[in-house]
């Protein structure tokens, strides 16, 4: 009976988890609907296409542990075609964000499909030259626009029929696919797959040994990797009605790997995390300091992975877990004493 009720007591209640879920979820839509009343919509616009980016990032790295300088590719491609389609075809905004997800998607395949037959730093650098070579096609393509990129880009009717020249508008579709794009990355972790691909990052070997077809899963990985970061990177070019060589440039990789890093690598929240503080800080330092928003963001970046190594994210969860462990272990003695 003494045993039966220590049992009870220091096992948690299995509904718990997925009530905090769901009431995470229901804060997160809450919190949407109001920030562009508070602050501008724009740059909560901005916020949102960069943690979806980082997300995408964090489940190739966070959770297949396959580390990529190539997602400035998927990111920056897709924006230059949801803006030419945009643009020159007059397509709507939703179609041409579904063209910049299929274009990512096929540049993902072929990524993928070239590095994962490597490992490490080889791997690393190989997505880097391939990202390199899509740069080299923005700026010689004459529909890219070249240096200048593609400007003038219109918003578009949604579905033919709402109008996205308003912000607040925009913002709406905006928060919209971010919160799809981040359900979908939450299932897939939380899924049969994203244990699979969670078994390849710790183990590869004793994953092979158990007849999984890694390589399938890795490239699975990287495409939807890829389509949900060229999702990001569509949305961008409609909010700022901009393609620009930024968006595929090797620093906007570097910038996502500090964004992820930053905010916690392999937590669900930590790159969109991350991505806040980053944004932030270029639109606050920007005007201030100029070019040297740059070396302040390093020098952040270097005392946050020397103070705070799970990334500010983890580190809470971290912190939260040791005071969980400490409230179970008091519930034991109690029940013991029972």
């Amino acid at each position: 009976m003494d045993s039966s009720i220590a049992a009870t007591a220091a096992s948690p209640s299995p509904a718990r988890p997925t009530r905090r879920r769901g009431w995470g979820w229901v804060a997160l839509v809450a919190l949407g609907l109001v920030l562009p009343f508070v602050v501008s919509p724009i740059f909560v616009m901005k916020v949102l296409c960069f943690a979806l980016f980082a997300s995408a990032f964090n489940l190739l790295l966070g959770f297949a542990g396959l580390l990529s300088f190539g997602h400035a590719a998927f990111f920056g491609g897709a924006a230059y075609v949801c803006a030419a389609l945009s643009k020159y075809v007059g397509l709507t905004p939703e179609l041409a964000i579904l063209g910049g997800a299929i274009f990512a998607a096929g540049l993902g395949a072929i990524f993928g499909a070239l590095s994962i037959r490597r490992a490490g730093i080889y791997l690393t650098m190989i997505t880097l030259a391939l990202a390199q070579l899509v740069f080299f096609l923005a700026v010689q393509l004459p529909l890219t626009g070249g240096e200048d990129g593609l400007q003038g880009v219109p918003r578009g009717k949604l579905f033919g029929l709402i109008d996205l020249a308003d912000d607040h508008t925009m913002y709406f579709f905006v928060f919209a696919v971010f919160c799809a794009g981040f359900w979908l990355i939450h299932r897939t972790i939380h899924s049969p797959f994203g244990q699979v691909l969670s078994a390849i990052r710790a183990n590869e070997p004793r994953a092979i040994s158990l007849g999984y077809d890694v390589a399938r899963y890795k490239l699975l990985a990287f495409v939807l990797s890829a389509t949900i970061a060229g999702v990001a990177g569509a949305m961008k070019a409609l909010v700022f009605q901009l393609a620009s060589l930024t968006d595929v440039d090797w620093h906007m990789s570097g910038e996502v790997v500090l964004m992820t890093l930053l905010g916690g690598l392999g937590t669900i929240f930590g790159p969109a995390a991350g991505a806040f503080t980053i944004v932030a800080l270029q639109n606050e330092l920007a005007d201030k300091v100029g070019p040297w928003v740059s070396v302040i963001m390093g020098v952040i970046f270097v005392v946050c992975v020397l103070a705070f190594r799970r990334g500010l994210v983890g580190e809470l969860m971290a912190l939260r877990g040791s005071r969980r462990e400490t409230m179970n272990e008091r519930t034991n003695r109690t029940a013991n004493a029972l």
